[in-house]
């Protein structure tokens, strides 16, 4: 059924937004689902998806290689900003911090050892280090001064804190052995007791939420975890049809890694005095961010190794997961279909698909894909009042892209 006349300007919006990166879950927070046919959302998102495909074929970009200067048309070359130095005083003790507020609030020993154990300042702190940046870079723009507030830095604890309840709880479904170079926390406790400990984690994370007597920030951070349970859930699925596959994907990105980035961003705009306006700029970066981080993270499944990523490779495929690279590697080698439909589970479907990935452009399709969302989180931290913190912005959008592990 085709959309209703007064419906066509909504479908030009849609159109537009998909030609610019803007993903399927952007459409969804605005509303314009009720509002468009289904058929011609579907159409949009397939040649949203056919448009990335056809890029990377027509300009033959080798992503591998590219620099990690990202310039604007008739812009000056960025100012690189040293981010260990410029964070340093800001994450000194911060994973400390974190450990207090756990163990302070039980007596159980078993429960305190449990939940900071992914604590150990071992991780690459990558979301505190956005959530303080765009912190004391709105804090500039918004207020011409740059001290972090101590509210805007537990917001900084509480993200952490739940991503990394959600890493226990991943673990335990997908019944993990390692995770950050050592044996995660189902090997080492039972699945039972880290479940309760990271429910334990998100506890004390909405306490602490609580205490900001911020409703706006609360109802914000409240619907990360709404979200990371609904992309867990989304993950257990599959679409039969190609384009609802990738448009499944794309929605699952989001809930799951790009919500708490893009919303624990839009909070320490809220407490630092932000209009809707430069909230909204706060949500997208974290947003594009989000989305380009992970989908890189479905990139190095299939091209780093087991050290640098502190965890399996082919790890999706072993789950049964379709990512990014096996999506787009569909349009060149259609037999990888029926091996998403049965989740890989028959013998030699995690092999044959992983040859089939490596030898389409799937990679560089993916790679691509997270390059536009970088430039487009570039775009926006450009749209700050200068600063190191804005320039810093700009850095770890350029570095997500070229990460490693």
């Amino acid at each position: 059924m085709a959309c209703i006349r007064r419906s066509s300007r909504l479908c030009a919006q849609i159109e537009k937004l998909c030609q610019h990166s803007d993903h399927v879950v952007e459409l969804q927070r605005r509303g314009f689902y009720q509002k468009c046919c289904h058929h011609q959302m579907t159409s949009l998102l397939h040649n949203y998806k056919k448009n990335i495909i056809t890029q990377v074929d027509n300009k033959n970009i080798n992503l591998k290689t590219r620099s990690m200067q990202i310039q604007q048309p008739g812009s000056q070359q960025e100012t690189h900003v040293d981010l260990n130095n410029l964070l340093s005083d800001d994450l000194k003790g911060f994973y400390d911090d974190i450990k207090k507020e756990l163990i302070n609030n039980t007596n159980v020993e078993e429960l305190k050892q449990i939940s900071t154990y992914y604590f150990d300042g071992h991780g690459k702190a990558f979301r505190p280090m956005i959530t303080i940046l765009m912190s004391r870079a709105i804090n500039c723009h918004h207020n011409n001064r740059d001290e972090l507030l101590s509210s805007q830095r537990q917001v900084a604890m509480i993200v952490e804190m739940i991503h990394c309840a959600s890493l226990i709880h991943d673990d335990v479904i997908d019944q993990s052995d390692t995770r950050r170079g050592k044996a995660s926390a189902n090997i080492v406790w039972s699945q039972k007791k880290v479940t309760m400990a990271g429910n334990f984690i998100l506890a004390i994370a909405s306490i602490m939420k609580a205490r900001l007597k911020n409703d706006d920030v609360t109802l914000t951070l409240s619907k990360v975890i709404t979200d990371l349970v609904q992309g867990e859930l989304m993950q257990l699925g599959s679409k039969e049809n190609e384009t609802e596959r990738f448009k499944h994907y794309l929605s699952k990105t989001y809930r799951k890694t790009a919500s708490l980035i893009a919303n624990g961003a839009k909070s320490v705009a809220m407490l630092g005095g932000a209009d809707e306006k430069l909230a909204d700029i706060a949500y997208n970066y974290g947003r594009n961010i989000g989305l380009a981080f992970q989908l890189i993270d479905d990139h190095l499944d299939f091209v780093s190794s087991s050290d640098k990523m502190g965890k399996p490779t082919a790890a999706d495929l072993k789950l049964g997961l379709a990512t990014a690279p096996v999506l787009f590697a569909c349009e060149q080698y259609p037999e990888l279909d029926p091996m998403i439909m049965r989740r890989f589970q028959e013998p030699g479907d995690v092999e044959r698909a992983f040859e089939l990935v490596n030898k389409s452009q799937g990679l560089e399709q993916t790679k691509y894909l997270a390059q536009k969302h970088c430039d487009e989180a570039i775009k926006l931290a450009r749209s700050l009042v200068d600063s190191p913190y804005q320039k810093g912005l700009i850095d770890i959008s350029e570095l997500v892209v070229n990460r490693e592990k």
